[in-house]
């Protein structure tokens, strides 16, 4: 039998895991996933620790919820910047790209929910002579 080439750089792995990465405002996430019981690990934490707002969990889990995958598969969460919500909302784009990964067929599906769509708005920078980004300076008459 022929011997087996492997690429310099290809990795074999026997667990099949997938990568996303979500940015919503200041906020990254990168999101692992791989087959198993529904564990969520969120930068060393479980999601109940790292998220006590139960919006924040929601907005997490609906990707998995509508994709049927919340008991199939289990997420390693690395996320940095931005605010509790906006780091969320990161997590759900990087959940919703690692799935589709995962499972190509979902894609119509998370695409039609809206899930796959980047909310690309950020904070606008503070221009000179303005006290923030728009608001000028109040008028005085005398």
């Amino acid at each position: 039998m022929p011997a087996i080439k492997i690429k310099k750089f290809q990795k074999i792995s026997k667990t099949k895991y997938c990568f996303g990465t979500g940015r919503r405002k200041s906020a990254i996430a990168r999101v692992r996933i791989i087959k198993g019981k529904g564990n969520i690990i969120i930068n060393g934490q479980e999601i109940e620790s790292y998220f006590e707002l139960n919006i924040a969990r929601k907005i997490i889990l609906t990707p998995l919820k509508l994709t049927g995958f919340d008991k199939k598969i289990d997420l390693s969460v690395m996320i940095k910047g931005g605010g509790k919500i906006a780091q969320a909302h990161a997590i759900q784009l990087g959940l919703s790209r690692a799935l589709i990964k995962f499972e190509p067929d979902l894609k119509t599906t998370l695409r039609k929910s809206g899930f796959l769509t980047q909310d690309s708005r950020e904070k606008e920078r503070k221009k000179p002579g303005l006290k923030r980004a728009r608001r000028a300076p109040q008028w005085q008459k005398r």
